[in-house]
């Protein structure tokens, strides 16, 4: 009582396997502590939730008593009734079906005052956590639990994010304003920083992949009529059309793609997705690689200047008797018409690799010291080589709000840090070079 809170949530057991070997005491004092603590609370002029953990295993095994449960926590007073489908095993037509009889049931016990607001709970355990939270919308509940991107035990929770975009776009119920759901998209990705995790790319509505395009029919059609190939306008929940490049790409994706970083392609187009497939045949992919995808193309056109040109590297990787690793990389850098030697320790050989570059081009490009590496990830393509397997190496780096993704891939997992890293790089320092030129004209 010392939280002073003015809403309190009980769970309570609806299913008789769990009153009777779970809490091991009886059906009827069950009923009675749910009426007991219900009417406790509401003495006291709280609002109460009642939750009838495993509502739906618990209908399927005996309907009368979980129906029974239900009118003792309504009778004592409860605000709302929440079906819990705690197990995550039940199906949309298991759910409509219950729904419909509890309503029709608490029509027929004879409350006194209105009845009842009905709530669902469900969880994702069959992949149907979010379609079974809308089969229960459709029959009358009211309140829906869930988490934002549907983070939480097992499979997780309910999804709210595409429950909201479902209901309020495809159904027509009133969730949010129209402001609050464009940022649908920010809310996501926020939720995901702040418990740590990457932000799931392919997450329906809000993910980067959710409106991305790569099949050529696909592009050349919503080249034409955006819509042709798209469910909703992203735009209304705070995303983005996005056109990928790949092997299965073909000019038009080029050019859109290209268009779209602002960069003109002057006839290159052919020139560009051969050079894709190519790389692609190597173990690139350049779908999960935006920025180096832009650094092919801007490297096509023959009036490209490179800021800066990787020569070599040394790296020395020594286990001394210490235990600790030892890791240095020594770099020739050309700039200009100036070529640099410069060596770095680092905590192994791709951060040393790292330190080295950035050391020689500090006194060049000072802005590098904004750039950020936030992600680093390897994989392997021909697993069945075992450790003859070729690396490909992804590397996710921010400046401020800007992030972007390079690759490398090559039999040798330092070199494919090493074209990964020269993409990373030389990016950042390209636009800030154009944003400039703009910036005076």
């Amino acid at each position: 009582m010392q939280a002073q809170t003015p809403v309190v949530t009980l769970v309570g057991k609806s299913w008789t396997l769990h009153v009777e070997r779970v809490l091991e005491t009886t059906l009827a004092e069950n009923l009675a502590m749910i009426g007991e603590s219900v009417a406790y609370f509401k003495a006291l002029g709280k609002e109460v939730m009642y939750d009838a953990e495993h509502f739906f295993d618990g209908y399927r095994a005996d309907p009368s008593y979980a129906l029974e449960v239900l009118t003792a926590a309504a009778r004592a007073g409860a605000d709302c009734l929440v079906l819990c489908d705690t197990n995550g095993g039940s199906l949309p037509t298991d759910i409509s079906r219950t729904v419909q009889a509890v309503r029709q049931h608490m029509e027929q016990i004879g409350l006194r005052g209105p009845l009842p607001m009905l709530g669902i709970h469900t969880h994702n355990d069959g992949a149907l956590a979010v379609a079974n939270a809308l089969a229960a919308i459709q029959e009358g509940c009211l309140q829906v639990q869930g988490t934002i991107n549907g983070y939480g035990e097992r499979c997780g929770n309910m999804d709210l994010v595409p429950l909201i975009a479902n209901a309020q776009l495809k159904l027509g119920y009133q969730c949010v304003s129209a402001e609050q759901l464009k940022q649908l998209t920010d809310v996501s990705q926020v939720v995901s920083a702040v418990a740590n995790l990457n932000p799931d790319h392919h997450a329906p509505f809000v993910g980067k992949s959710s409106f991305a395009h790569k099949g050529g029919i696909h592009v050349a059609a919503i080249a034409k009529v955006e819509e042709s190939y798209q469910h909703i306008d992203p735009t209304l929940v705070g995303n983005r059309k996005r056109i990928v490049v790949s092997e299965l790409s073909g000019r038009g994706n080029v050019r859109m793609r290209a268009e779209e970083l602002g960069l003109q392609l002057n006839g290159n187009e052919s020139r560009v997705v051969e050079r894709i497939k190519a790389l692609e045949n190597r173990g690139y992919h350049f779908e999960a690689a935006e920025g180096s995808f832009e650094m092919l193309v801007r490297r096509s056109d023959p009036a490209y200047e490179a800021p800066f040109e990787l020569l070599d590297f040394t790296m020395i990787v020594e286990k001394r008797r210490s235990n600790d690793v030892y890791a240095q990389a020594t770099v020739r850098l050309r700039v200009g018409d100036e070529v640099m030697h410069t060596a770095a320790d680092g905590d192994g050989p791709v951060n040393a690799l790292d330190q080295a570059i950035r050391k020689a081009l500090a006194p060049h490009y000072p802005l590098l010291d904004e750039v950020k590496l936030v992600d680093f990830k390897v994989r392997i393509i021909d697993e069945h080589r075992g450790t003859a397997a070729i690396p490909r190496v992804t590397i996710e780096s921010a400046r401020d709000d800007e992030r972007w993704s390079t690759i490398g891939a090559s039999p040798n997992i330092i070199e494919a840090s090493w074209l990964a890293l020269w993409d990373s790089l030389e990016l950042p320092i390209v636009r800030d070079m154009q944003r400039k030129r703009r910036n005076t004209q």
